[in-house]
């Protein structure tokens, strides 16, 4: 059986892009296989798309990580989808509503190529992640091996444990990421990311993903950093991420409102492959 798909990506952020097959979603070996970088197309995620499931969308889609597990939510993905509907539908510049296992997500189609996605408003309850906690807090202590450290915890969709760290360039993403990502409080596991605070406005951010490692952007750990950042007052309402692949950027007025996420979505190229 072949597969059509599109390559996508927000800075680096890489996706497949492909209309539901027949007989449902490629299988998870299938998914592991095409994910590698050598042997396959290589992707950190593949984002799947359905016919609407409710009056007044655009589409329905699924996330599926590198390791082939579903998980509910991307924002970069969110970012390409919308880009590419629009496309299709020859909508251009504008506003609409697409659907995921995550939620309902609000997209704008910019005349300068950026879309923003409004990822819902930050949850700070340990259990919608979930997290093991006594109750909602803005740190958390993590026995991590033989240290503690202290993180923020939020859903943007999909889970996500902030780190604020005094320089990017040395955190230790390669070894506390997965520590955290796999710790036995995330009963689903947990994204991860390290903060860098330049001012209220600019952060540098590196993200450990869930089922994929470090990336070269995400898109709802952007908005989780922000969130948390802006939780504990040292960031504003707009604020610059940059991550190693460039950069994004994040509004947030505050609680019970929508956090908006903005930055380009780039096609590579379109192909097909056996599955």
């Amino acid at each position: 059986m072949k597969l059509a798909f599109t390559k996508m990506h927000g800075l680096g952020n890489d996706f497949i892009v492909f209309d539901a097959p027949p007989g449902g979603p490629p299988s998870a070996e299938v998914l592991r296989r095409l994910a590698d970088r050598h042997t396959g197309i290589g992707f950190d995620q593949a984002l799947m798309l359905e016919p609407p499931h409710r009056e007044g969308t655009a589409v329905f889609y699924r996330v599926f990580n590198a390791d082939g597990r579903e998980v509910e939510q991307c924002g970069n993905g969110a970012r390409c989808i919308a880009s590419i509907i629009s496309a299709r539908r020859g909508l251009g510049p504008g506003l609409l509503v697409m659907d995921s296992t995550g939620g309902l997500i609000r997209a704008r189609v910019r005349d300068d190529g950026f879309v923003s996605v409004a990822m819902g408003v930050p949850n700070f309850d340990p259990a919608s992640l979930p997290f093991e906690a006594s109750g909602e807090a803005s740190v958390y202590p993590l026995a991590v091996g033989d240290r503690t450290i202290e993180i923020g915890a939020v859903s943007i969709g999909n889970p996500h444990a902030v780190i604020r760290v005094p320089s990017i360039a040395e955190a230790p993403v390669d070894r506390l990421g997965p520590a955290i990502e796999h710790h036995p409080r995330f009963l689903k596991r947990t994204n991860v990311g390290f903060m860098e605070v330049v001012d209220a406005g600019h952060i540098r951010l590196r993200v450990h993903e869930r089922g994929t490692g470090e990336t070269r952007a995400c898109g709802t750990g952007a908005c989780g950093a922000v969130a948390v950042g802006r939780r504990h007052g040292l960031l504003g309402e707009d604020v610059n991420v940059d991550l190693p692949g460039g950069r994004l950027t994040v509004h947030w007025k505050g609680p019970e409102e929508p956090i908006w996420l903005t930055g380009p979505a780039e096609i590579s190229y379109a192909g097909e492959v056996a599955i």
